[in-house]
């Protein structure tokens, strides 16, 4: 018990007038009228790259939102990767009275949660997580301000159809590697079903699994460079990304282009400190921040003296889809005035907020709890920095096929 409060308990006051020297009448006036939340992240484990990087986009909203007039108080969890982990530290965070749960950027946790949630009549908002069935098992304290997995796919092949014609590569084969956890299943699933209608004018020769938490990728790999496709199409996270460049570097196998339809670990910092320039080139289709946006700028700024060892750039997914899953909430209990449960998940239901973040239209929800308006971009590593090339309203470089071969990096 000691242990388990020591790592995944860390209480955070974002309530405005929380300091040194408050009186306890002022502590508990500011806490009443804030919104207690519970962050559920897998900020240890091998998803921990990317929940630190989601957990530092949750320290710094608290001074955001309240800049827009939303008090929020955050409970920052732990789940350690693991989804009986969420479940337990879910269920203990309601206990402990948390009103909203926001989470987990993996989908296995967050369905855990979900079930959680359900029960206890809390409303779950959904910052970064891709399973379909998410909401389609018919959930109503969640929504999910996050692409399904067929709509990731469904964008991501339409601009890998973009990318081709607007460099010109002429591509007649692909592979297709994912992971073999929710997540990279459910992506192979939408696969199956979305590229027979693609027009996409390569075949795809085969789909090939692999396990994350493997030490190497050598066996994966060596399928893939005996069917020797011209485009390698994957579904990654950081951790087996850089596994699966190093072993294509040391079995000299070097497709015309590596392609995401929709998922991380091409963008993480640590695949680019992993792998200097072989991280370059690396191309990957997700939604993206504006930097038209004045949230979004107003997030940056927050952002840069609270990591100055971070770039926004790189982290600005992460952030921005874990800065709105809270903006959705606090919205939701100014607008409902109370936290009860549900009347508050009825405030997240009629959610309609046209100024955030990431792009696309207002944050809406349709009746299964699905934002269906999320638009992604294709984005390119130049110079170990995520760089929009389409759609060419918002880029700001071309998108460069055939990618250089690994000796030619620099």
């Amino acid at each position: 018990m000691t242990r388990t409060t020591r790592r995944n308990f860390t209480a955070g006051l974002g309530a405005a007038g929380f300091v040194a020297g408050t009186a306890p009448f002022n502590i508990v006036r500011a806490q009443s009228a804030a919104l207690k939340i519970a962050v559920v992240l897998p900020r240890s484990g091998y998803l921990a790259p990317a929940g630190q990087s989601c957990h530092r986009g949750a320290l710094i909203a608290p001074k955001v939102l309240a800049d827009y007039g939303h008090k929020v108080e955050l409970v920052h969890i732990d789940c350690e990767s693991n989804a009986d982990v969420a479940r337990t530290q879910t269920e203990r965070a309601i206990n402990d009275g948390a009103q909203v749960v926001v989470g987990a950027f993996d989908s296995a946790s967050t369905l855990a949660m979900a079930q959680v949630c359900e029960q206890r009549k809390i409303p779950l908002i959904v910052n970064i997580g891709a399973a379909p069935q998410l909401t389609e098992q018919g959930y109503k304290f969640l929504v999910r301000n996050f692409p399904t997995g067929g709509m990731l796919v469904t964008n991501g092949l339409k601009l890998i159809k973009d990318e081709l014609e607007v460099t010109k590569l002429d591509a007649k084969t692909a592979v297709f590697l994912h992971a073999n956890d929710t997540f990279g299943t459910a992506q192979r699933g939408a696969m199956d079903k979305i590229f027979p209608t693609a027009g996409l004018p390569f075949k795809l020769l085969e789909s090939i699994a692999y396990d994350p938490k493997a030490q190497d990728l050598s066996v994966e790999i060596t399928k893939v460079r005996a069917l020797n496709p011209d485009l390698l199409i994957v579904v990654t996270r950081a951790a087996d990304a850089i596994k699966m460049v190093r072993d294509m570097v040391r079995q000299r196998f070097e497709p015309k282009g590596i392609i995401s339809p929709g998922s991380p670990g091409l963008y993480d910092e640590e695949f680019y400190q992993a792998l200097g320039p072989l991280s370059d080139y690396a191309l990957y289709n997700l939604p993206w921040a504006n930097p038209k946006s004045k949230m979004t700028q107003a997030l940056e700024a927050a952002f840069k003296p609270a990591y100055p060892n971070f770039r926004f750039a790189v982290e600005c997914f992460n952030v921005g889809f874990t800065f709105e899953a809270l903006l959705v909430a606090a919205a939701a209990f100014k607008k409902a005035g109370t936290a009860d449960g549900t009347e508050l998940m009825k405030a997240v239901r009629e959610t309609n907020i046209a100024e955030h973040v990431m792009i696309g239209p207002a944050i809406k929800f349709d009746d299964k709890g699905q934002n269906v308006g999320i638009p992604s971009a294709a984005v390119q590593n130049f110079h170990r920095t995520p760089t929009v090339t389409l759609p060419a309203d918002v880029a700001t470089a071309a998108p460069v096929l055939p990618i250089p071969g690994w000796q030619k990096r620099t």
